[in-house]
């Protein structure tokens, strides 16, 4: 019964958009679980591009990823939920940007794993970053490369 419930308030939560004003950035929850210290940092760096980041850790992130609709190949650290999509793992700003302007009919973005050199994550970027589309068909189309 409990878990109903959570699954309920959190696909009410996942589906409704907070209102944005002109210039604003529209707020962010990223799910986590409770002792990663990459997702703090990615909200670090959600937070210096202007968004207002409140972070919510969960034991239970295998459910909210799954009532979000990642597919496991899509999987990433954290997941984020702005404006209606979902942001799985370290999404650099560019792509997260340029979902919010062109706002395409996708449940949202995926960079999936944990990339050296990604937003929040130690390292350096080796390789471009390939950006996936969070679909309801399934496929593994791309999004962005950056």
């Amino acid at each position: 019964m409990r878990r109903t419930i959570v699954s309920i308030l959190l696909l009410l939560f996942f589906f409704m958009g907070s209102p944005v004003h002109a210039g604003e950035k529209p707020e962010a929850v990223l799910y986590k679980t409770p002792n990663c210290g990459c997702c703090e940092g990615y909200a670090s760096y959600l937070r210096e591009h202007g968004y207002k980041v409140t972070v919510k850790p969960s034991h239970d992130m295998p459910m909210i990823k799954k009532l979000a609709g990642v597919p496991e190949a899509l999987e990433g650290c954290h997941t984020t939920m702005i404006d209606a999509y979902v942001i799985e793992g370290h999404v650099p700003i560019a792509s997260l940007d340029k979902l919010l302007k062109e706002r395409p009919k996708i449940r949202g973005i995926s960079l999936p794993g944990m990339p050296q050199g990604s937003p929040g994550m130690s390292g350096h970027k080796s390789a471009p970053f390939k950006i996936y589309e969070i679909n309801d068909g399934g496929e593994h189309k791309a999004f962005f490369v950056e």
